[in-house]
């Protein structure tokens, strides 16, 4: 991409863009398009189409969705679903239509089948059940792969589909009800800490095994693919380790500080038993992570204890949408 492209940042306030706008000014991208949700609503087709109408990016970076962690996607499906096919197909349709060069569409490992062969590799797509917890996400997410490749075959729109592993990272969503499983860890363990409580409850039994990417490792990713890569077969983006949930739990107590006990229940649920994504096709292409977990996390914590003493509420817990 020439550094003076016009570039749409879709979900430039989200834990995703907000990575991808700090890597991209890092580099000298310079002509970069973002605006809030409240100034552009991707999920009103009219208001994408006069977006693109007048800006005229020369390439899309599509990291607005409605995320959560395992609470929000099994309490609130239909949600899910509708608000992540309304904003890939807006934009999807409106880049085709309106000549951008090239878009980047961010799925999620969530798309694999539940008992997919481990680690995953890009093939197992649709090969099997997804995870019911999340199933609703996972399958807007499969239909905007599908998108782009159907638009890519029959219109020529240029596009890649990058598939990262649970993520983490400065930007991230800390409430306790919406929140993936690390800021979680990170917020109950900090506040048990805090609080001088001897045990915390968490939820299932531990066992089911996760990997991790730190958010600024999927931005260089995600920067790599978009100068470099022109397939559009799916990309995983990960580390290619992983842990139980009951290790990353006292990894994370040991860096905050907590000293009790940790207590499960087994009554609550593990959702997939196992999630490790097969990276070489990425690793092919010369790229690794630059963070290993305990870093990530430690980077992560400081910053978490830095907004906090700021006092900023969305940075404690802000919303699950990344908005437009």
């Amino acid at each position: 991409m020439d550094k003076a492209a016009r570039i749409y940042l879709a979900g430039h306030r989200g834990l995703v863009g907000s990575a991808l706008e700090r890597r991209l000014r890092s580099q000298g991208y310079e002509r970069l398009l973002t605006r809030t949700h409240a100034e552009l609503d991707l999920t009103s087709a009219p208001q994408v189409e006069g977006f693109f109408a007048k800006e005229r990016p020369e390439y899309v970076l599509l990291a607005a969705a409605k995320v959560g962690g395992i609470v929000a996607n099994d309490t609130s499906p239909a949600d899910f679903a509708r608000e992540n096919l309304l904003i890939q197909t807006h934009v999807i349709d409106a880049a085709s239509r309106h000549g951008v060069k090239k878009l980047l569409f961010l799925g999620s490992s969530c798309i694999y089948p539940r008992e997919a062969p481990q680690p995953i590799r890009e093939e197992s797509l649709l090969a099997g059940p997804l995870e019911p917890t999340n199933e609703a996400y996972a399958i807007a997410k499969i239909a905007g792969i599908l998108t782009c490749r159907a638009y890519q075959r029959q219109h020529g729109l240029r596009s890649i589909c990058a598939m990262p592993t649970n993520l983490y990272g400065p930007g991230d969503n800390f409430d306790l009800t919406t929140s993936h499983v690390l800021p979680a860890l990170l917020r109950k363990l900090h506040e048990a800490r805090e609080g001088g409580r001897e045990e915390v409850r968490l939820w299932g039994t531990g066992a089911p095994r996760r990997e991790f990417l730190h958010v600024d490792d999927l931005a260089d990713a995600c920067l790599m693919l978009m100068t470099e890569y022109e397939s559009v077969d799916l990309v995983n983006v990960g580390t290619g380790e992983d842990l139980t949930i009951r290790e990353l739990a006292e990894l994370v107590a040991d860096v905050v500080g907590f000293r009790g006990r940790l207590a499960w229940d087994p009554t609550r649920p593990d959702g997939t038993p196992r999630k490790l994504l097969d990276v070489s096709r990425l690793r092919s292409m010369g790229w690794k992570p630059r963070f290993g977990l305990r870093e990530g996390i430690e980077r992560t914590y400081r910053w978490y204890l830095e907004h906090r003493a700021a006092g900023s509420d969305r940075d404690a817990t802000p919303a699950t949408r990344h908005p437009g």
